[in-house]
């Protein structure tokens, strides 16, 4: 059976397991991707968008020599005849293939990342009611859910390392506390597992304490997309309880920047989520959405669903990486300390948190001398740790990181003079992460409301408009709603100035002033 993106389904049939070692023959297939290229190869005269045509000819010339005709050739519009117009399509049949390979009731394609996944789960649990319990550290384009759905907002806060500037995931007590003390009836629940440092929550108890209460769980799974395709790999939230789980594929899974996926479980709250998500997605996605895309989400299933050798290989290479970087006794990985927290349950062994305290650079300038000078780009940084990314199936050279951190830690040695030599968490480095400040008013009272612009000192104690995170990660530090604290003015601001470091929903790039509501 097919389904259609936007129609209702029967759920797709799976193992509570989750995926199967051993592909059916439709799994190996990417009947989407195939159904694009059948397309782009056919002797077509297109008179209609996009203007390209799908050839190098006139003003299209430039973009052929940039990115070949092939790919141009591929870039065919939706509502195409033999691709994704009317039932049964390909589009469907790739849509249905994820929901078994994933585990899913219904599967949505996303080609504006999870942000759009982000979004819809928000403006879909609105259909339930507006009292929602937040992992503190969510992700920005979940608090943008939250303004559009008009939602009132309670928080859960993650264990925080504060020494190394992780937070991890939260426990089953925290999120029942939480939704105790919540002012109005909890009816759903977001969480982020895998952190952003590899860290893995337990979410069948937690999907346990969210259903107990009557809420729906949305579990943030932007990292762990791979999750479930390898017994060695952590077990995909989708599989266990989750009700909404989305995923970036782009980030492990091998597709496109600005791929995901959003899952539908199979739980009792499917039936009313379900419709609720439909509409979601028609108010997120783009009416052109764009077919390289969702070929490459397409792709990336199959490659998933047969790649069980390349897995092992990968996880085997991991290893060794793991075990030059330890043996250096100066670099030590810090994912290794993680199950020590009562929040951690596993972790993503693709991600490596390196503390690099032994170079005597702040992890944010390591970050930036390692692009500038040695062509070397980690996924991000903290004070004190740098996280590198392993790719599904990549055996990158890691001696070449190394000999770089040494490099930098000998350089850093040589000065005599104390402000070149000061250890990572001395000045220079960035403050602690600051305490979230008092929710004054909803964030969508707050985003609408009269605004004006202020210094920094005069925005302390006021109520912020704007979603502030630093990036990397992505996490808010001030939500529209919330006082602005000094602590959290300082912090911006050294994030701001930092090497590497960027404010999203800034007014200007120093953060010397702050959009806040009127007295």
């Amino acid at each position: 059976m097919t389904v259609h993106q936007d129609s209702p389904m029967t759920p797709a049939p799976h193992s509570p397991a989750g995926p199967s070692t051993h592909p059916t023959e439709a799994q190996t297939r990417a009947p989407y991707a195939e159904a694009l290229a059948h397309a782009a190869h056919r002797d077509s005269l297109f008179l209609s968008t996009p203007g390209h045509g799908g050839t190098s000819e006139g003003i299209s010339a430039g973009q052929a020599e940039y990115f070949g005709e092939h790919t141009l050739s591929l870039d065919i519009p939706p509502l195409f005849d033999g691709i994704d117009l009317g039932s049964h399509t390909p589009k469907d049949e790739a849509l249905h293939l994820a929901a078994e390979a994933w585990g899913a009731r219904r599967t949505w394609f996303l080609t504006n990342g999870s942000s759009q996944g982000n979004r819809m789960a928000a403006l879909a649990i609105g259909a339930l009611g507006t009292g929602v319990v937040a992992q503190r550290s969510a992700h920005s384009s979940f608090i943008d859910g939250i303004v559009l759905a008009g939602l009132n907002p309670g928080f859960v806060f993650p264990n925080v390392d504060e020494v190394n500037g992780i937070a991890h995931g939260v426990t089953p007590d925290a999120l029942r506390q939480a939704i105790r003390s919540h002012p109005e009836p909890v009816t759903a629940v977001y969480l982020v597992t895998p952190s952003y440092f590899g860290a893995v929550a337990d979410v069948a108890a937690l999907a346990e304490v969210a259903h107990a209460a009557g809420a729906a769980l949305i579990v943030d799974a932007a990292w762990g997309a791979h999750f479930g395709f390898h017994p060695d790999l952590p077990a995909s939230p989708v599989t266990q309880g989750a009700d909404i789980v989305i995923m970036s594929t782009h980030k492990l899974a091998g597709s496109l920047t600005q791929s995901a996926l959003l899952h539908l479980g199979d739980t009792e709250l499917a039936d009313r989520l379900e419709p609720a998500l439909a509409q979601a997605f028609m108010m997120t996605a783009s009416t052109s959405e764009n077919a390289h895309l969702l070929a490459s989400i397409d792709v990336a299933r199959r490659e998933l669903m047969t790649s069980g050798e390349a897995v092992t290989q990968s996880l085997e290479n991991i290893r060794h990486v793991r075990a030059q970087l330890e043996a250096t006794e100066r670099y030590h990985l810090l994912s290794g300390e993680f199950l020590g927290h009562a929040d951690v349950v596993d972790i993503d062994p693709f991600r490596l948190p390196i503390d690099i305290t032994a170079t005597g650079l702040d992890g944010h300038t390591v970050r930036k001398r390692l692009a500038e000078e040695f062509d070397i780009f980690p996924e991000m940084s903290t004070a004190t740790t740098l996280v590198a990314l392993i790719g599904i199936g990549k055996s990158p050279d890691i001696e070449r990181l190394i000999d770089a951190l040494e490099t930098l830690r000998l350089e850093t040695a040589a000065h005599a003079d104390a402000e070149a030599a000061q250890p990572a968490n001395a000045a220079g480095g960035l403050p602690p992460l600051p305490t979230a400040g008092r929710l004054a008013m909803t964030p969508r009272a707050a985003y609408f409301a009269e605004s004006e612009l202020v210094t920094a000192a005069e925005a302390v104690g006021r109520v912020s408009v704007s979603s502030l995170a630093a990036y990397p990660p992505g996490i808010p530090n001030v939500l529209p709603g919330e006082e602005i604290t000094a602590e959290t003015v300082a912090f911006l601001q050294a994030v701001a100035a930092s090497p590497s470091g960027h404010v999203r929903g800034s007014s200007d790039p120093e953060l010397g002033y702050f959009r806040v509501t009127k007295f």
